[in-house]
């Protein structure tokens, strides 16, 4: 089965300040009364660091000389792995120690590919409990506590790489809060073992700290250890007992070992703790195991040689790859260069606007040709269009000649890997078109890979890509080190383990038979086979598999011996006795989500729709199409957390608080002005896409236009200099009746003689909808009619109003979608308060689209109709580092000067570099008229065209 792209949860409640609940008593606290007893004069307020002063007697004597704010008593976290099927429990218990209310977050990352099974907190003696729920069903209940004016969060999913469960809660003096999170996940092997991995992240000293983990297998373990991820810090507190078929990995770390040195106040307990093991096997390398009427195959056979490989490379080298992409390729490809072996083939096709090949047959990979491949990578230079499907389908043909001619090994493997940001702007554009080519072209014996670049890449394109034709894609992130990314993307691809895998269960005995074929592929792993059983036809339960690898054949023949395993699994009680089950339902969950995203017709999609959420809600598991509710018990305060659409390695528990928060259960932004606000529900939410459109048109610093114009695929810059006060169009069109203009504000004094300006104000007038949303530094006012309804930046919320829907990042953003198909991103600057010049200023980005009519115009809006622009003569300018060319554009010939501006999408401090043609004298030449033109009156105003 294709591997799940699993879920991840971000547990947001920023609009509900907190639960304000009367403080009593704690029943799971009773053990730590004494430690919690607020009696006068046994705590010294020191001014200087925010904490009180108080000794505390540990188990083994030691003292903690300061508790925080909010002390962290227990911090647990219990592991059980039984047969490869683990579940995690990880549970923090903390009181508040501070005279004033304080924030405290739970905030757990959890591997990727496990699903959330239970969620429960008590704040105070109230208990919240979860329960899975259908999610439109979720959000209706939601929504019901919310019309209430009750306590209610919303969940929302971030696209980053780690699964977040987070929620936050408002505790009282002296209030005592509990948390608790259950997750289970299915362990794979990979390159020869199984790792589980837990995330530990306290954030602060514990009193008690314990991590337990027990590994329950049946089969017996050839080895176990537990890596050392702390740098020698925890040596020896991790204690392992291991039998033949057990083994318990306890670590627990006193409070003086938890200080990062002896009279630090910080925990070293920050990183992942780490267990790697793996079962003995057979020469069959196969086992049977049937239990609780449900059964498992495990299959993972060693000492098979790697076969020979027919690998091509496709590589984006268009202009949208400038850069650290460009950096972060080259980097990749000799990663994976220096890997193949000499039986490998291979050839390298690079492209933008067109494509070349490196060599047009495959070559053998000796170390000459790989030395001669890599310096052909590193000379490429990045410019141009981006034509995928015609890259993909040379690719596809080379390969396909290749195999018609004879001319590969018949044990070998052919491969696709392409790179890129998955962004075709030139060729075949529609994305279903490009799937569509490819799919019809490529032989049945050819897997694509795609690696994804940068945050920015068009990741669910690649994926799809990937999937539909034998493959997985991987995305590559620019802030973690790219070398190790590569090879452990590389390992799970450069070496098939079997090509040819036949599985034959009895149809009278076994019923709903699911495989996990995606490690039916790789090597270094296994295949899994689950189903259910019927226990009266027990001598039936027996498997036949044969596989071909290399030319060697394995025929396997295996019984359960659902005795033996009964007895063994009753003397544990840590073993999960509905271990066969839950992998079962794993697999079968996750082999459904993969066949749903490729399901060829609506009907069918439907069907295992259908399929997918009566599993989950049988099982009791948060998937893409379920909510986890949390409420209280007389069910008027909820919580909602939805899992995120399908995304595809791990793990931890955080916990930290914040500063105080007014009371009340309602968020200041969520309060509506003195005009009552009807249909503008404000709902804590997603706001910002972690991989935002690469290619958009922005107004950023002082102001500063970067136009970017998609056919000739080039940035082209001005400036307008101009005084505070004054309101610029940006975009206005009418026909659509859509207005979009921008206030200017000056800096706190001149610099250099010259005083800047920016903007400090932004409107949006949506004429259809009779809605104006004023974006400033410090709010968000949204207006339709005569209803107002007011946001913070200190604020992460949503708004929808019929076609238009607003959302907001704390602190960073402010996104405005009209119809999914017109965008614009607010991004917010701030500066030192007692800087001596510079002030806090908006940037705005507009992406390319074809949705406004054509006589849209303004700064911006003139350029939605592309004009024509040729830019030659380029030469030494008087700068050397700032080459000048020629440009033609509207009739006229312009100088322009090449340079660089920034993007502040991705990193808002130092931004990502934009090259860049700068037209001088405000865009004098470029933009219609002058830009004195594009001045209007009010916010909301539209642009009178002479």
């Amino acid at each position: 089965m294709k591997r799940l792209t699993c879920f991840f949860i971000c547990f947001f409640l920023s609009e509900a300040p907190g639960f304000e609940i009367p403080i009593n008593g704690l029943s799971e606290f009773v053990e730590y009364e004494d430690l919690v007893e607020l009696a006068p004069g046994k705590f010294q307020f020191v001014e200087e660091n925010q904490r009180y002063q108080r000794s505390l007697p540990g188990e083994s004597g030691e003292t903690m000389e300061e508790v925080d704010q909010v002390t962290l008593y227990t911090y647990k976290v219990q592991s059980t792995i039984t047969s490869r099927m683990a579940t995690t429990m990880i549970q923090s218990k903390l009181v508040n120690n501070s005279p004033q209310p304080q924030n405290v977050v739970f905030d757990v990352q959890i591997p990727k590919g496990a699903f959330i099974s239970n969620f429960s907190m008590t704040v105070d003696g109230t208990t919240f409990r979860s329960s899975i729920k259908e999610k439109t069903v979720g959000r209706a209940l939601y929504a019901q506590a919310r019309a209430k004016g009750k306590t209610a969060g919303l969940v929302r999913s971030r696209a980053l790489d780690m699964e977040n469960f987070r929620t936050e809660v408002n505790v009282l003096p002296g209030a005592k809060v509990e948390f608790e999170l259950h997750y289970q996940e299915a362990k794979w092997r990979k390159l020869g073992s199984y790792e589980h991995r837990i995330y530990l992240q306290p954030g602060r000293l514990a009193k008690h700290l314990e991590v337990d983990v027990w590994v329950i297998e049946p089969q017996g373990m050839r080895f176990l250890h537990v890596a050392d991820t702390f740098e020698g810090h925890f040596d020896g507190v991790p204690v392992i007992s291991k039998g033949q078929q057990k083994a318990h990995i306890s670590f627990k770390p006193t409070v003086a070992q938890q200080k990062i040195c002896p009279s630090c106040r910080e925990t070293a307990v920050d990183g992942e703790l780490v267990v790697l093991y793996d079962v003995d096997r057979e020469e069959k390398a196969g086992e049977l195991e049937v239990f609780n009427g449900y059964f498992v195959h495990f299959f993972a056979p060693d000492n098979l040689d790697p076969i020979p490989k027919n690998i091509l490379f496709v590589i984006d080298v268009s202009g949208s790859m400038w850069g650290v992409k460009m950096k972060q390729t080259v980097e990749a490809m000799k990663t994976i260069l220096d890997d193949l072996r000499a039986e490998d083939h291979f050839s390298v096709i690079d492209f933008n606007h067109n494509v070349r090949t490196w060599r047009n047959d495959l070559i053998s990979a000796t170390k000459t040709q790989v030395a001669d491949a890599k310096r052909y990578i590193e000379k490429i230079q990045p410019s141009g269009g981006t034509n995928i499907n015609e890259a993909l389908l040379r690719a596809i043909f080379i390969l396909n000649e290749a195999n018609n001619l004879g001319l590969l090994d018949p044990n070998s493997v052919s491969l696709i890997i392409l790179v890129s940001d998955g962004d075709p702007t030139v060729g075949e554009l529609k994305l279903s078109k490009i799937q569509k080519n490819v799919k019809e072209n490529i032989q049945d014996n050819i897997s694509l890979f795609s690696l994804g670049m940068g945050f920015d890449v068009d990741y669910d394109f690649l994926k799809r890509l990937s999937n539909e034709n034998r493959g997985i894609a991987q995305r590559i992130y620019g802030n973690q080190d790219t070398s190790s990314q590569l090879r452990k993307f590389y390992n799970q691809v450069s070496t098939p383990l079997l090509r040819n895998v036949q599985f034959n269960y009895p149809q009278t005995a076994v019923t709903d038979v699911t495989q996990n074929s995606f490690h039916n592929y790789f090597g270094g792993s296994e295949i899994v086979v689950a189903g259910k059983f019927d226990p009266a036809k027990l001598d039936q339960i027996q498997s036949i598999i044969t596989a071909t690898s290399a030319n060697t054949e394995l025929v396997l023949e295996t019984l359960a011996q659902m005795d033996d395993l009964q007895d063994f699994l009753s003397k544990d009680k840590h073993a999960d006795p509905d271990f066969t089950k839950k992998l079962w339902a794993y697999l079968t969950i996750n082999q459904l989500l993969a066949e749903r995203s490729l399901a060829p017709t609506a009907a069918a999609k439907r069907k295992i729709t259908r399929s997918i959420l009566q599993m989950s809600l049988d099982h009791h598991i948060v998937t893409p199409l379920t909510s986890l509710v949390i409420e209280n018990e007389a069910g008027d305060e909820r919580m909602l957390a939805d899992a995120p659409p399908q995304d595809p390695s791990c793990c931890s528990g955080a916990l930290y608080y914040g500063s105080k928060v007014p009371s009340g259960s309602i968020p200041s932004w969520a309060s509506p002005s003195p005009t009552p606000v009807t249909s503008m529900q404000a709902e804590g939410a997603k706001v910002l896409e972690s991989t935002p459109p690469p290619h958009v048109m922005r107004v950023e610093n002082d102001p500063h236009f970067i136009i970017y114009l998609p056919k000739s695929q080039k940035n082209i810059c001005f400036n307008i200099d101009s005084e505070p006060g004054k309101i610029l169009n940006l975009v206005s069109d009418p026909e659509s009746g859509i207005a979009v203009n921008g206030q200017l504000v000056g800096a706190k004094k001149p610099n250099n003689g010259k005083l800047s300006t920016y903007f400090g104000k932004l409107g949006f007038y949506f004429q259809s909808e009779d809605m104006k949303i004023e974006i400033s530094t410090k709010t968000i006012t949204l207006s339709r009619g005569s209803s107002t309804s007011t946001l913070s930046w200190a604020d992460t919320a949503q708004t929808v109003n019929q076609r238009v829907l607003t959302s907001v990042k704390k602190e960073k953003v402010v996104t405005i979608t009209v119809d999914k198909d017109i965008s614009f991103s607010v991004l917010l600057h701030r500066v030192w308060k007692k800087h001596p010049i510079n002030v806090d200023f908006l940037g705005i980005y507009i992406s390319p689209t074809n949705k406004f009519s054509p006589n849209a115009h303004g700064l911006i809006g003139q350029f939605m109709q592309e004009p024509k622009i040729h830019i030659f003569n380029e030469r030494l300018g008087k700068d050397p580092k700032k080459p000048e060319a020629s440009m033609e554009v509207k009739g006229q010939k312009l100088t322009v000067t090449r340079g660089l501006q920034k993007d502040y999408r991705t990193d808002v401090v130092f931004g990502t570099d934009v090259p860049c043609w700068f037209v001088h004298n405000s865009g004098k030449g470029f933009i219609d008229g002058h830009y004195k033109d594009y001045f209007v009156p009010q916010l909301y105003s539209f642009l009178r065209r002479p």
